[in-house]
């Protein structure tokens, strides 16, 4: 088992023709991932990678069948092939564009919520179900097949936290970058709840960042519910006051959104929240009762 995808999955590549749609797709056809269609406007009839291209999502899903589309289009037109992609059925919509502005976000969101698709991102690196499929841009020689749900806003902490467990020989059953920005598809909570539900999935790491309150939320989840247990690590814990950061979710405003007060909210909630990635990989170790180690 796993989450949201597996080797059942049929993928459209929306801007398949780009550098990025290009490379990444062959990424994850060797990764195992069964790509079926790229979306190009004006370029159907090609052939990337060994992909077909369609002139539209519609005509790609008519044709293949696809159930998952991942996004590569630059940011004015991001928010554009999001709903283009919900409009023509695709149940799961991975929109890595970032910098995509925050009203055309949140029409997006608004627009794959009423036709009850399932959005992840913006600005996200997608998610790979270990030894199954890959959709989005991580890694492909990061991933071991395991019972670990791995769920994170930061794309580079992701890839860290996900080698730290396979170097210690703990595989994941699914990992999630749910994306930075401060309106997202998916969040922290839906992202448990799913994780919650998979058999395979025996312990959850959740990698939280300052700013927003999804950490808060999925805390308060925690603490109302009878589920997996949960690790947490909070970046940004350092980050001086008044410091402008990288993603554009990292806002605080009053006190809300701050490192401790994500901190306090999961510990509040009998969260474990570790001082650094190393001692998520020793406390899972310990969890799962193995002798993994460095």
């Amino acid at each position: 088992m796993a989450i949201l995808i597996d080797e059942s999955t049929l993928v459209l590549v929306q801007g398949i023709t780009g550098s990025e749609g290009r490379f990444h797709t062959g990424q994850m056809r060797a990764f195992g991932t069964n790509v079926v269609g790229g979306v190009t406007p004006g370029k159907g009839g090609q052939e990337v990678e060994g992909v077909p291209v369609f002139d539209t999502v519609e005509a790609a899903v008519r044709q293949t069948g696809a159930d998952t589309s991942v996004i590569f289009v630059p940011a004015p037109g991001g928010a554009d092939a999001i709903m283009e992609a919900a409009d023509a059925g695709v149940r799961l919509i991975v929109c890595i564009t970032e910098r995509i502005a925050v009203h055309d976000e949140a029409r997006a969101y608004e627009y794959v919520r009423q036709r009850g698709a399932r959005l992840i991102g913006p600005n996200c690196p997608g998610l790979v179900s270990s030894g199954k499929c890959k959709v989005g841009i991580m890694p492909n020689i990061l991933f071991q097949e395991g019972s670990v749900g791995v769920v994170s806003r930061s794309g580079t902490l992701t890839y860290e936290m996900v080698s730290e467990l396979t170097r210690r020989g703990i595989g994941q059953s699914t990992t999630v970058g749910i994306g930075g920005d401060p309106i997202i598809g998916t969040s922290f909570t839906d992202t448990l709840q799913l994780f919650d539900a998979d058999p395979q999935t025996e312990i959850i790491v959740l990698i939280g960042e300052i700013g927003g309150t999804d950490e808060e939320d999925a805390a308060e989840y925690i603490a109302g519910r009878q589920g997996k247990p949960v690790i947490a690590f909070i970046s940004g814990r350092t980050a001086p006051p008044g410091k402008r950061m990288g993603h554009a979710g990292a806002i605080i405003t009053g006190g809300v959104g701050g490192p401790e007060h994500k901190v306090d909210a999961f510990r509040s909630a009998g969260v474990h929240v570790a001082d650094t990635l190393g001692e998520i990989g020793e406390r899972v170790a310990e969890m799962l009762g193995t002798a993994a180690t460095r």
